[in-house]
């Protein structure tokens, strides 16, 4: 199957059918860690534009257009007074909604008519769950989406973030191909020793399958339900349950497993070459403990990117491959990100050749199509949420857990979310 419309939903500035479609929905604009209170401005890079984040003498963030609409300086550079921030070229000052509250060089400092005609780019921000979100959409926000990795108490959370040198849909669908996971994942999985020193390889050579998997997958009101099957012997599998969500989130189960807790991944365009992953850990029961942060996150340096990286060819161990990992790279981030960048910063898709594994991604593609002709058609698209009684979902399952084998996965889900009700 070749698929035809990877430049629709690869591009996102403002101007474009699926930047429209991502501004519909409040999108992570920076961890609040990097906005701390009292802390400088910050700029932003968000869905193609350029952009200030700062907090305001009460410490609610603001984001307002990277340059300011006197004279276009650097607001980045701006103070932080008198109730919003301050351009160093001329001192026009802007609230964090855009209004334009001085103009010193002006008499009277720019009358109230004069001041009120400028109308600074500013976008609504929120703090939730350790992220700053905004919604860089028209019109009135919707409700920001109460998921339970952003609702926990702190303690029983993690949140990072980690640059992505490629499109925010590749990343995206890494998430949504669980074929991957029994290969690129594990060191030692459906590989076979062939003697003392020499290389192991693939169980069952050329043509093989790496294990008794089944997918499958149904669209729901808030995006994708994918449903991951391996067989364990002869009366058992183990079944994964996890979600595409509307527009870039995908939630999946993590490293605690069962119904403790799960993770989530949000894509985010930087522009239509990079993007931000941010990515969540929650526990539904308790705090985190350490060892579970660090077995899962990416380690990042300077300006939060991935230590292992292209430049260093994730630092891959062929040496390892003999004997011990699969690809030879430590860790899924890095993993991850070696196949994904690996395609370039926007895969042609063109030349791709989907198979029945990539059910789950042809389904996200074609809802983010259908998405797309909702916006054009003036409607909101899926999974915007505007009425506070549906701003809850316990049908939202992620589970990971090891079923009898004549388990029909839908039943089982009708099970676990009346336990959620």
């Amino acid at each position: 199957m070749i698929f035809d419309d990877y430049d629709v939903l690869t591009r996102t500035d403002a101007s474009t059918p699926c930047g429209e479609l991502l501004r519909r929905y409040w999108q992570p604009a920076a961890l609040s860690e990097e906005s701390p209170p009292e802390g400088p401005p910050r700029h932003v890079r968000l869905l193609g534009e350029d952009l200030v984040l700062f907090r305001d003498d009460q410490g609610n963030p603001g984001l307002l257009g990277l340059h300011c609409s006197h004279r276009g300086a650097d607001l980045s550079y701006g103070r932080l007074e008198d109730g919003g921030i301050r351009c160093i070229y001329h001192g026009w000052l802007y609230d964090a909604r855009g209004n334009c509250l001085d103009m010193p060089g002006e008499p009277d400092g720019g009358n109230p008519p004069r001041r009120a005609a400028i109308r600074h780019p500013a976008y609504p921000c929120c703090e939730r769950g350790g992220v700053v979100l905004a919604y860089l959409g028209p019109g009135e926000p919707p409700l920001v989406p109460d998921y339970e990795f952003l609702t926990v108490p702190d303690h029983n959370r993690h949140v990072s973030k980690a640059l992505q040198e490629c499109n925010y849909l590749q990343g995206n669908e890494g998430n949504l191909d669980p074929t991957h996971n029994n290969l690129l994942h594990h060191p030692n999985r459906n590989l076979v020793h062939t003697g003392a020193k020499k290389y192991q390889r693939f169980l069952g050579g050329r043509g093989a399958v790496p294990g008794l998997q089944s997918i499958d997958a149904e669209v729901t009101d808030f995006g994708v339900r994918l449903c991951d099957m391996t067989a364990m012997g002869s009366d058992q599998k183990n079944l994964r349950i996890y979600h595409f969500v509307m527009p870039n989130l995908t939630m999946f189960p993590g490293p605690i497993q069962g119904r403790g807790g799960y993770s989530a991944r949000w894509h985010v365009p930087i522009d239509d070459l990079h993007h931000w992953r941010y990515e969540f850990i929650f526990h539904r029961e308790g705090r985190l403990s350490p060892e579970v942060v660090r077995g899962t996150t990416t380690e990042v340096g300077e300006g939060y990117r991935p230590v292992q990286n292209r430049a260093n060819r994730y630092l891959q161990d062929r040496n390892s491959m003999k004997t011990e990992s699969y690809s030879g790279i430590d860790g899924f981030g890095a993993q991850d990100g070696c196949v994904l960048e690996g395609a370039g910063a926007v895969q042609d898709r063109k030349q791709e050749h989907l198979v029945s594994s990539d059910r789950v991604i042809v389904a996200q593609r074609k809802l983010l199509m259908k998405a797309i002709g909702d916006v054009q058609a003036g409607k909101d698209p899926p999974h915007v949420i505007r009425d506070p009684a549906r701003n809850r979902f316990p049908h939202m399952i992620i589970y990971a857990g090891v079923v009898a084998k004549s388990v029909d996965w839908r039943v089982h889900l009708k099970q676990l979310q009346a336990e959620s009700l």
